[in-house]
């Protein structure tokens, strides 16, 4: 009976010998299914640890998933933003040509963004993914825009977005692109015309897109500030027809109509008014000098002998 015991624990320690990394990888992703993130995280490093010294592309293609799935577990499962982020950036160091690489970037942009207002190395990592010619490079390519234009850099805000709709003018982020640009040009002193024409260029080339009532509201926004209130409410309440918010747009133009009110004379213009006739008050006869000093008329007649 010993000596069966013993076979079987020399049978189940070479069983044990011939674990692979592909088998702490399942281990590892069945533990997340079991919401076991610290299970998952010891079955990535053995999985790890068994492929560190084999520069095989198989290996490689593995200690890619376990890099991935390690930071994945941090970010996803225990939020701990630091451990994630170390673990993000060797994986992009030790596999950078693999597909998990190229998320890695993705994520690490976002974690910079949100979590450390790192605006410049967000877009370090999206312009590296771009270089890899990612399917969703319309949209990377506009989140690059976004952040310049966060960062207050307006001038290469507009140079990205018209390298996106340059790029990718059938994509939907098209729209959005040009919006953006338009946006840009507007914040820029000086530039109000190609804003205006921007922003109308939204309204010409998307007609059909939400941002083209956006575009309209903008183009108001340009006439008010240049004093053309009667023509901004115009562009205003063409708006209300699609703009997804008309209790924003009814409010610019309550306020373009009070700026109207104040700055209009009363009574400009009105012909009947222009020639009345306004009555003039009866005119006193002056003071005698006890009235001057307070007195009444009677005691004025008396004095005198009226």
């Amino acid at each position: 009976m010993r000596r069966w015991a013993l076979a079987c624990a020399l049978l189940g320690a070479l069983a044990g010998c011939r674990e692979t990394p592909a088998d702490h990888l399942q281990r590892a992703r069945d533990a997340i299914f079991e919401k076991s993130p610290d299970e998952a995280l010891v079955e990535y490093r053995k999985a790890y640890d068994m492929l560190r010294r084999d520069d095989s592309p198989q290996a490689l293609v593995l200690r890619a998933r376990a890099l991935k799935g390690a930071a994945d577990v941090y970010w996803l499962e225990q939020r701990k933003v630091k451990e994630a982020v170390s673990v993000y950036k060797e994986l992009i160091q030790q596999c950078p040509e693999s597909p998990e690489a190229l998320e890695a970037r993705i994520i690490l942009a976002d974690l910079f963004r949100m979590h450390y207002r790192d605006l410049r190395g967000a877009i370090d990592q999206l312009t590296a993914a771009l270089q890899r010619n990612p399917p969703q490079g319309a949209e990377l390519h506009y989140q690059v825009a976004k952040l310049y234009f966060e960062l207050g850099d307006y001038a290469q805000c507009e140079l990205e977005a018209r390298k996106l709709g340059e790029r990718f003018p059938t994509s939907t982020y098209a729209d959005d692109a040009l919006f953006l640009q338009a946006q840009a040009i507007h914040m820029m002193e000086g530039r109000r015309q190609e804003a205006s024409r921007a922003y109308a260029d939204v309204r010409t080339r998307f007609p059909d897109s939400e941002l083209a009532a956006h575009a309209l509201v903008e183009m108001g926004k340009l006439r008010a500030d240049a004093g053309e209130n009667e023509k901004a409410i115009e562009m205003w309440v063409e708006a209300l027809k699609t703009h997804p918010d008309p209790t924003l747009v009814q409010d610019y133009i309550s306020r373009a109509r009070k700026r109207i009110a104040n700055t209009t004379p009363e009574a400009i213009g009105q012909r009947a008014v222009a020639f009345d006739r306004v009555p003039r008050p009866p005119v006193r006869p002056p003071r005698n000098s006890v009235e001057a000093v307070g007195g009444t008329p009677e005691e004025a007649a008396r004095d005198h002998g009226d």
